[in-house]
This record gives C-alpha cells, sequence and structure tokens, in this order.
C-alpha cells in the first residue's frame, strides 16, 4: 500500500482497510516435559494399586459383614449366635485350629482373638453349651459381644 491509498480517508475507512490479524497457533493441552507425564503414570498406577487394594480387602472381610447381618438377625438366641460365630470363625482361621475348639477352649479362644474376656466371664459363657441345647433363653448383650469379636477379632494375614 502506498502513501496515495490513505490520501483522503477518514479514520473509519482506515480501520477498515486494516489486515486482521492471523490466529495464534492452539495452545496444547499435553504436558511440555516428560516430568508430567512421569507423574500422570505414576499417578495412575497409585491409584490402580490402591483400587485392587481396597478390592482385596472388601472380598477378605465378606465374612465379616455376613456375620453382622447375620446376627441383627439373631437378636438374643444363644443357639444360633454360636452358629454365626463358629462359621466367622472357621472363614478368619484354619479349620485345624478352630474346628476341633469346645468348652473352656473354644471361650478362651474367642477372648484371645479379639483381645477381650466376655466370653470366658461374661454373657458370651453361654455359647459353649448352646449348640447343644434344643432351645437355650435369650441372653441379654450376647448379640452385642458377638458384634464386638466379629469387628475386632484379628484373622491369620493372607487367610482372609
Amino acid at each position: 500500500m502506498t502513501e496515495e491509498d490513505f490520501a483522503g480517508k477518514n479514520l473509519t475507512e482506515l480501520l477498515d482497510m486494516l489486515i486482521p490479524p492471523s490466529e495464534p497457533e492452539a495452545i496444547s493441552m499435553w504436558p511440555q516435559t516428560q516430568g508430567w507425564t512421569w507423574l500422570a503414570i505414576i499417578a495412575a498406577a497409585l491409584a490402580i494399586w490402591a483400587g485392587l487394594r481396597w478390592r482385596a480387602r472388601r472380598r477378605a472381610n465378606a465374612y465379616r459383614r455376613a456375620a453382622l447381618r447375620e446376627l441383627r438377625l439373631a437378636g438374643e438366641d444363644p443357639v444360633v449366635i454360636a452358629a454365626i460365630l463358629r462359621r466367622a470363625a472357621l472363614s478368619a482361621y484354619p479349620r485345624s485350629d478352630i474346628a476341633s475348639l469346645l468348652g473352656d477352649d473354644w471361650l478362651a479362644f474367642l477372648d484371645q482373638s479379639y483381645g477381650g474376656n466376655g466370653f470366658a466371664e461374661g454373657p458370651g459363657r453361654v455359647i459353649a453349651q448352646a449348640p447343644f441345647v434344643a432351645a437355650a433363653p435369650p441372653v441379654p448383650g450376647l448379640e452385642t459381644l458377638a458384634e464386638q469379636w466379629v469387628r475386632r477379632h484379628k484373622p491369620i494375614k493372607g487367610r482372609s
């Protein structure tokens, strides 16, 4: 353009002659350095690991959730609670260690595995004889004690 092209024109006409600037290149959303890529890979790996660990832990404690559901339905019935505790213990510990326990040995195991004394000295004492009687009277506090055991007992690592 020459000077003659601008002569005699007002400001609006001159502005209309301006060429619009070209569009800048699009800004990439991809990280500019490899560090961010590696960080994303590590974060994804950690998230996958945490998810797998959560799932394994949830599966390992499925027997606890099932026992707690059954305990809510059992009320204070010692016969039913004794069966629930036995099934839960067989799920958490080796069968060879649990199946042969009876009487005071069974109560001592229950107390030892959760760190209390409610079975040998408390309302849980009835658990030792409950499976061998036709109908045992309800025992106040037994459901709560059994629930505590199911929630707090320490299973053998890798077993459940």
